[in-house]
Order: C-alpha cells, then sequence, then structure tokens
C-alpha cells in the first residue's frame, strides 16, 4: 500500500483502516485523488467509483456547460465531470467516500443550475421527464410572453403617438421580462456570484439596459426634451428579444430531441409486459421488471422478444435487423439463442431467461451509444476554451462599442450607443458554438446503432474518415469462419452412394477435427446413409484417420495419407484436386480397402458482401491489407476472389501487431478489423480498432468500433459514417463561428459610417436564436445521409 505513496509528496500522511476498508489521508494538493486512484490501480487495487450521467437543468449554452464542469470538477472527491450540451446531461465519475449527489446537486445550484438526481426511477427515464417537464414550460411562457410582447411590438413600430402609449407598452414588457422571463435574470445574477457569465447575461443586461433606459425615458422625458431631443423608448426591443430567444430555445429543444431519438427508438425496443409460466403450469402477464433468470416466457407471433434467452419449444423466424443491422430472418427452433427486442415474425415458442434488465445484449447496445454520445470529440476541447472566455470577451465588446459610440455618435450617441451594445450583447451566440460538435455525434452514434455499427467514443468515429491503411482478419472477417463441405463426388464402381456417405459419417463422428464436424453436419442432412459401426479408430496427427468397419478398412485424409498406403491417384483426380485446391478449398480423400472411393472439397467461405465491401473501401482510397494464419495458396484464392491486392499468409498473431506498427511508421492511419480475440494485440496497437461482433459478442471491450454483425459492408459504412460526421461537424463549427465573427461587428455598427445602417435589436434577437436552431438542424441532416 504504501507504493502507492511514496512517490506523492504532496501527501501529508496517510493511514489504512482494515475494518472499514479504506484508506485516509492529508493533503492540500488540488486533484490529488485522482493521482491516488490512478495510483492503486496501477497497483492492482481497485477503489469504488461510481459513475453516472445525470440530467442537468437550466443550461443554454456553451458556458454554462463549462460552468457545470469547473464547479464540479473543483469538488473535492469528483474525479471527472464531463457536460452534453445536446442531451444537457453530465457525465460525473467520484469517490463515494468523499462526495455524494446531494453535495454535487447543492454546488450545482450555487451557480444556477440543477441537477435531477431522482432514484425513484432511472436516470434515463428521469431525463425524459425532465426535458418534457422543461418543453412544456418554456411553451407555457413563450405563449404568454408573446401575447403580451405582440401589443408592444405594434405600439412601438407604428402606433407610437397613441394617449398614454410609453405606459401600456411599460405595463406589458414587465412581466415579458421579469414573470415569463424572469429565469434570465435570475441565472445571470447567480453567475454574477460566482463571478461567472453565460448567454443568460447577455440577454439579463441587453433587456434589462433597454428596459431601464426606456423606464427613465417613460418617467422624465423632460430631460432630452429639454435639449430639443427625443425620449426614445425600447420596450418593444426588450420584449421581443425575449420573446425571440424563448422561441429560439424552445426550437431547439424541440430540435434535439430528434437527435436522440435513435437512443429512444433502441429503448423502446423492449416490451414492458411478458407472458411468464407460473408454477401451477399456467402463464401469466407480468411486468417486465419482474423476469428473473431462469424464468420461461412464451413470445407471441408479432411480438417482441422480451429478454436475452434461449429457444425451449416451438419455432419460427425472428427480425434481428434491430441487433446485427441484417433484414434477412433468422429460423429459430429449439435451442437457438435469441435476444431481447428482435421480433418474432410467424409462429409462437417459448424461451428460457439467461440475460435480463442491463445483461442483455440491448441493454449493452444502448449503453454503449449512451456513453459514445456522452463523449467530447478532441475538437470539442478546443471549442470549449472558446466558449469559456466568450461571453466575457462579448461584454468587453458591448462596453467597447458603447465607448466608441459616446465619443464619436454625434447628437444621438447616447440612442445609438445603446441600441449598438443592446445589439451586441444580444446578437453573440455561444449556444451555437457548444452545439456543434454535440449534436452531431449525438445524430452520428445514434445512425451507426440503428446501422449495426457500434461506436464507442467520438473520437474513434472522428478518427476514422481519416483512416487509409485497413487489415482485415481472414477467418471470421473475409470468410464465414465455420468449415462447410462445398464438393462431394463418389467414383467408386464397388459401393453405392449410401454405403460410402455412411461409412464416412459413422468414421468422422469418431474424429474431433474441426474439418469432421463439417463432413457430419453435412451428412446429417441426408435420411439415406446407412448406419455402420466401427471396429477400430486411430487418429493420424496431421494427416487424417484410419478405421475398420467389419474388416473393412478404411483411409480418410490429406494426399500424402494416401501416398504413405501406396495408394495411388490419377491424373484427372490430381487436376481436380489442385483446381479445388486454387479456390481456398481444403481437399479429403477416402479409401476403401486402398480404392479411392470419394474426394470432398471443405473451404471457410468468403462472405457474400466481403468482395463488395473490399471494393468500396479502396475506392475510398483505403489500402486494404489481408493477414492469416492460413497457408500461401489458400490466402491467395481468398485475395483473388475478393480482390485484395497485399496479403500475408501464416501469420502468428504477435506478427499482426507488428506489422499495424510497420504501416504505422510507415506514416498511415491503420485500422485494424478482426474479431476481439486473437486478434487482441493487434487491435488494441492500431489507431482505430473495429471488432466483427455475432449477436452476444458485441460488447468487445477492445475495440473502438463494434460491428453487430457479420457483414464486412458495414466497415466502408463505418468510414462514410464518420467522414459526413466529421464533415457536419466543421459545416456547423465554421457557420457558428462565421456568424460570430461577422454578427458582432455588424451589431457593433461597423456598418454605420459606409451605408448608415444601424442593427435593430429586434432583428439581432431573432438573428441570435436562430442560428442555434439552423446548427441542430443541420446534425439532423445526419439522420437521412446515405451510408
Amino acid at each position: 500500500m504504501a507504493k502507492a505513496f511514496k512517490d506523492i509528496e504532496t501527501v501529508d500522511s496517510w493511514s489504512w483502516e482494515p475494518n472499514n476498508q479504506r484508506i485516509v489521508f492529508q493533503s492540500n494538493a488540488p486533484k490529488i485523488l485522482e493521482e491516488t486512484v490512478k495510483n492503486l490501480r496501477h497497483l492492482g487495487i481497485e477503489p469504488v467509483v461510481s459513475e453516472k450521467s445525470l440530467p442537468v437543468d437550466g443550461m443554454s449554452c456553451a458556458a454554462c456547460s463549462s460552468s457545470v464542469e469547473s464547479m464540479l470538477n473543483a469538488q473535492q472527491g469528483v474525479l471527472d465531470a464531463s457536460v452534453n450540451l445536446a442531451q444537457n446531461t453530465v457525465k460525473v465519475k467520484w469517490v463515494p467516500e468523499n462526495i455524494g449527489l446531494p453535495a454535487m446537486k447543492k454546488a450545482i445550484q450555487s451557480v444556477g443550475y440543477d441537477l435531477i438526481i431522482d432514484e425513484k426511477e432511472s436516470s434515463d427515464e428521469a431525463m425524459e421527464e425532465a426535458r418534457r417537464k422543461k418543453s412544456i414550460q418554456t411553451r407555457k411562457r413563450l405563449i404568454w410572453a408573446g401575447i403580451l410582447a405582440f401589443p408592444v411590438f405594434l405600439t412601438g413600430m407604428f402606433f407610437m403617438n397613441l394617449p398614454y402609449a410609453n405606459y401600456i407598452m411599460w405595463a406589458l414588457t414587465t412581466p415579458v421580462l421579469f414573470v415569463f422571463g424572469r429565469h434570465f435574470f435570475i441565472n445571470a445574477f447567480k453567475q454574477a456570484r460566482h463571478g461567472a457569465a453565460n448567454m443568460d447575461t447577455l440577454v439579463a443586461l441587453s433587456t434589462g439596459m433597454a428596459y431601464l433606459f426606456s423606464s427613465f425615458n417613460t418617467l422624465f422625458p423632460e430631460v432630452w426634451t429639454s435639449q430639443g431631443l427625443e425620449a426614445h423608448v425600447y420596450f418593444e426591443a426588450a420584449a421581443v428579444i425575449i420573446v425571440f430567444i424563448m422561441l429560439g430555445k424552445w426550437l431547439e429543444e424541440r430540435a434535439k430531441e430528434g437527435t436522440s431519438s435513435a437512443i429512444r427508438k433502441l429503448m423502446g425496443l423492449q416490451p414492458r409486459k411478458v407472458f411468464k409460466l407460473t408454477d401451477d403450469g399456467s402463464w401469466k402477464e407480468t411486468d417486465i421488471h419482474l423476469v428473473e433468470k431462469g424464468d420461461i416466457l412464451r413470445v407471441k407471433p408479432g411480438s417482441k422478444i422480451p429478454v436475452d434467452g434461449e429457444v425451449t419449444d416451438g419455432s419460427s423466424f425472428v427480425d434481428e435487423s434491430t441487433v446485427t443491422g441484417e433484414s434477412m430472418p433468422v429460423e429459430k427452433s429449439s435451442g437457438a439463442k435469441v435476444f431481447t427486442g428482435t421480433v418474432n415474425q410467424s409462429g409462437s415458442f417459448s424461451i428460457k431467461a439467461e440475460k435480463v434488465g442491463g445483461d442483455t445484449v440491448l441493454a449493452q447496445i444502448i449503453k454503449t451509444v449512451q456513453d459514445a454520445q456522452a463523449t467530447k470529440a478532441p475538437v470539442q476541447r478546443m471549442v470549449d476554451k472558446v466558449a469559456s472566455i466568450f461571453v466575457p470577451a462579448v461584454m468587453a465588446t458591448a462596453l467597447l462599442t458603447f465607448i466608441v459610440w459616446m465619443t464619436f455618435g454625434g447628437t444621438e450617441y447616447l440612442t445609438q450607443a445603446l441600441l449598438a451594445t443592446v445589439s451586441v450583447l444580444v446578437i453573440a451566440c455561444p449556444c451555437a458554438l457548444g452545439l456543434a460538435t454535440p449534436t452531431a455525434i449525438m445524430v452520428g452514434v445514434g445512425k451507426g446503432a440503428n446501422k449495426g455499427i457500434l461506436i464507442k467514443d467520438a473520437t474513434s468515429l472522428e478518427k476514422a474518415h481519416k483512416t487509409n491503411a485497413v487489415i482485415l482478419d481472414k477467418t471470421g472477417t473475409i470468410t464465414v469462419g465455420k468449415p462447410e463441405v462445398t464438393n462431394l463426388e463418389i467414383i467408386s464402381q464397388k459401393h453405392s452412394q449410401q454405403q460410402i456417405e455412411g461409412m464416412l459419417h459413422a468414421v468422422e463422428s469418431h474424429s474431433e477435427h474441426p474439418l469432421a464436424g463439417a463432413i457430419v453436419q453435412h451428412l446429417e442432412k441426408s435420411e439415406s446413409i446407412e448406419k455402420y459401426q466401427i471396429d477400430h479408430f486411430q487418429n493420424l496427427s496431421g494427416n487424417g484417420v484410419r478405421a475398420e468397419i467389419s474388416d473393412t478398412k478404411i483411409l480418410i485424409g490429406n494426399e500424402e495419407l494416401m501416398f504413405q498406403h501406396n495408394i495411388n491417384l490419377s491424373e484427372s483426380l490430381t487436376a481436380k484436386m489442385k483446381a479445388w485446391q486454387n479456390e481456398a478449398k481444403t481437399v479429403i480423400l477416402m479409401a476403401i480397402d486402398k480404392e479411392i472411393v470419394a474426394i470432398l472439397a471443405i473451404a471457410d467461405k468468403i462472405k457474400d458482401s466481403s468482395g463488395d465491401a473490399i471494393s468500396r473501401l479502396q475506392k475510398q482510397g483505403i489500402e486494404v491489407y489481408m493477414l492469416t494464419g492460413d497457408n500461401r495458396e489458400t490466402a491467395k484464392a481468398v485475395a483473388d476472389a475478393t480482390g485484395i491486392k497485399n496479403f500475408k499468409a501464416q501469420v502468428m498473431p504477435n506478427e499482426k501487431a507488428a506489422f499495424v506498427k510497420e504501416l504505422q511508421q510507415q506514416g498511415k492511419i491503420v485500422a485494424m478489423v478482426g474479431d476481439g480475440i486473437n486478434d487482441s494485440e493487434a487491435l488494441a496497437l492500431a489507431d482505430l480498432s473495429i471488432a466483427m461482433g455475432k449477436g452476444a459478442d458485441v460488447a468487445m471491450d477492445v475495440a473502438a468500433m463494434t460491428i453487430t454483425s457479420s457483414d464486412l459492408m458495414k466497415i466502408p459504412q463505418a468510414m462514410r459514417l464518420s467522414d459526413k460526421t466529421v464533415k457536419t461537424i466543421k459545416q456547423n463549427l465554421f457557420w457558428a463561428f462565421f456568424y460570430n465573427v461577422v454578427a458582432i461587428p455588424v451589431a457593433a455598427g461597423v456598418l454605420f459610417p459606409i451605408s448608415g445602417f444601424l442593427l435593430n435589436p429586434m432583428i439581432a434577437g431573432a438573428a441570435m436564436a436562430f442560428s442555434s436552431v439552423s446548427v441542430v438542424s443541420n446534425s439532423l441532416r445526419l439522420k437521412r445521409a446515405k451510408i
């Protein structure tokens, strides 16, 4: 234990409490807890660390997310906090011994936000409920604010000469700002107490300045009229700005719901009610949460399978596209595995529950997607830095604008200074910056999940489009990964086909070789094979097997085995063997009493999609390499059949990792595609690791991406998805930066000396409101993109 603290000079003292199973130490150094946890893990000691995504209420822009992150990360006991503005959530890792959720909630509330920690329902349900309530609340405020602001706008723009017009506008504007828009001012005040600022600060400052100036001019117009100037009021600007920004936030929330539609779709795949076999033998409808491992459930035609399990009786065809992405229904009968969320199409069957709740394949997929959507892409770190100084920079710009206008504005100096300052504060949009990356990531990850492509984090999604070299394992990746008999020819004149197949089945049934299993499985499809009893059986390692059936001597194996027993092969038979071997097939010969009676070919079939997938990768400018432990002839045949130009045969697992390094040293960005087991070292070293999953293998820890089916076409689709997602992020960031870079100077009045144009604050408010909506809408285009 002492090793964990020996290199940490800032630890004053420490002790181990075995009864409490905890370490107590004292230190005043910041982030000492993270260093200690890291050291303990390095020693093989796993401290108790909790991790959870929680909804945050009140965030409206990138500055808000920065404020929430910094406040949580400053708490003693919090190891890491990362905000996803698109989801309005924060993912927190903390040491429960040092801090709890209530303390975090209190810290967040102190800066004007709220952490939702309702433990009575699941985090996901709490999140959805919080979003629903917020949407309803925003809409109500918007409607009432709009009803009051509309007459203010009409009066201010067209009926300024009405008696008591200023007082009417004042009376209607006051509730718009301080009742229906009070959250802007409350949040701004809380931010100011901590020396921080966000979008609410900009809105409160701009509308508050316009309101106070207009109120003063309404009460004391003679201050200006005595100087021959008009006492302008801007109640309509303040009211309409509030309405436009509330409308923009409501539309933004509605649009953001679309970015998480994929996760809601996945969550909706599990039925809430199931039919369970009771102790008295009857079927009873029960809640899904009451199902336990080992329960027998009934699945009716057209219904969704509620848990992962094994078919106990009955048969049907099941649509597994929700898990694998493959649309072809799969036949299920007794003993077959079924997965949560897949759809039973025709017959009914019973299943024994093997995995329930969070252990199911669907739950693993949902968790993978949620975790990926909550991560930050590398480019987001740069955006976060910009966002942290954005609002203070805008406030400084607004102050400078006011000073410049007051100095050079002429007779209408104060009016113009106020208009320009309000416009600068209103038009600046930190929201667009904050939403640019996470909304695109959410849609991209969700689209991938719907296509059977599980992406673990935003970094891998962003990195995939840079890949220019892909290494494919042969077995199970390019090929099916399961040997099958492709050819069987009977060439005997003395024995019937039924006899030969019967003897072949009897002998191979005694062998444990994988090829023997393929032969037995192939022959069992025939109903007319004869049954034989084996008298003697011997395994001839590396060459085949020898057996006797009623004094009949049988040899089954390769060409070398036949030569060892002086059995000659005809020229036509030799030519056929060579032709099959050139097709990447393993040839097996069968001899009875030193006469060749049958020839078989066994192959690991190339997947139907492999050739097209490899061709598509090459068209995308990606070099494709194949590595295999098979012999060169088999490797060459597979490479020729699929169009692969670069391949290496007889490669050991550690040599695959060395080849990854070799390509990386050549400056290539390497993606490794394998089954995640014997390829694990190469997968770990690759710039992008992609595991080919099969149903329950969807949660491979080593890979950054997992293909939930065996379809190799998903690889180029993943690359294409990455390319489109990164392009969307760049578009979003360009427009977010471009908007602010252009809009703020225009609002400040740079065009006024040239054209006399000065931006109306109401127009500025509308532009700001819809800038973030446009960013989210652009991200939503990814949902319709073809990959």
